[in-house]
């Protein structure tokens, strides 16, 4: 589903000192597969997690989704294939604070072709064990409730890949271990999921882990016995 191809990335200081975010990363993500991407700040994670989003272009390289060179899109296309084909999901919630969680899942669909809007987000919110709470809004909402709404915004466009950065970074540790759970469920689904994370615990519950040091790939390990949260929650 993601071949990455030597990508380089280099910003320009203002001071006029180029800064190499990434260098020369080549990768490959199959269909349902769940990755962990971990790394130190400054490793390039946030940096790579852009460009596998295509809220960024590489410097240098190319990028294939779904078989796709997406690296010679223009902007309109690349957001036409963000929408469809990537759902995120951030530390910060991002939900708008004076809607429901039904009609946050709802945003996503306002820029699509799609019918059945309202039912659609139900379903998504009943994906995520919350049909229970589709009338409250974020501040009804513990911090574990706020990221699962935002889970359902991820998934409520079925797209191909769930693209999650740092999703557990503002939860407790038991709010952590619900939201991992919901990824190990999604993935035995068939959902491809790639996590960007600081946490190597947390890490450890994908089925892959891509370390990144200073901008390069530094280890890319498959993990011979998944844990599962639940199992070690109990």
């Amino acid at each position: 589903m993601i071949e990455l191809q030597n990508i380089g990335k280099t910003y320009q200081r203002p001071s006029g000192e180029p800064v190499e975010a990434l260098i020369d990363v080549s990768l490959q993500i199959e269909r349902g597969e769940f990755v962990a991407i971990v790394g130190t700040s400054g490793s390039g994670k946030s940096t790579l997690m852009n460009i596998i989003g295509l809220l960024d272009l590489p410097s240098r390289g190319r990028y294939f989704l779904g078989g796709q060179d997406v690296t010679t899109l223009d902007g309109n296309r690349q957001a036409e294939m963000r929408n469809k084909k990537i759902g995120f999901v951030f530390q910060s919630f991002h939900l708008l604070p004076r809607t429901t969680a039904l009609e946050n899942v709802e945003l996503p669909l306002l820029y699509s072709d799609r019918k059945s809007i309202r039912d659609m987000s139900r379903r998504a919110l009943e994906a995520v064990n919350l049909a229970d709470r589709i009338r409250h809004r974020p501040s009804e909402l513990s911090g574990g409730q706020q990221q699962r709404v935002a889970i359902a915004r991820a998934l409520v466009n079925e797209p191909d890949l769930l693209l999650a950065d740092e999703p557990t970074g503002n939860l407790d540790r038991q709010s952590a271990l619900e939201v991992v759970s919901m990824f190990q469920s999604l993935n035995r689904a068939g959902r491809t999921i790639v996590l960007i994370t600081h946490d190597r615990e947390i890490a450890s519950y994908a089925g892959r882990i891509v370390k990144l040091e200073r901008g390069s790939k530094a280890s890319d390990d498959r993990v011979t016995e998944t844990r599962v949260v639940m199992q070690e929650a109990q």
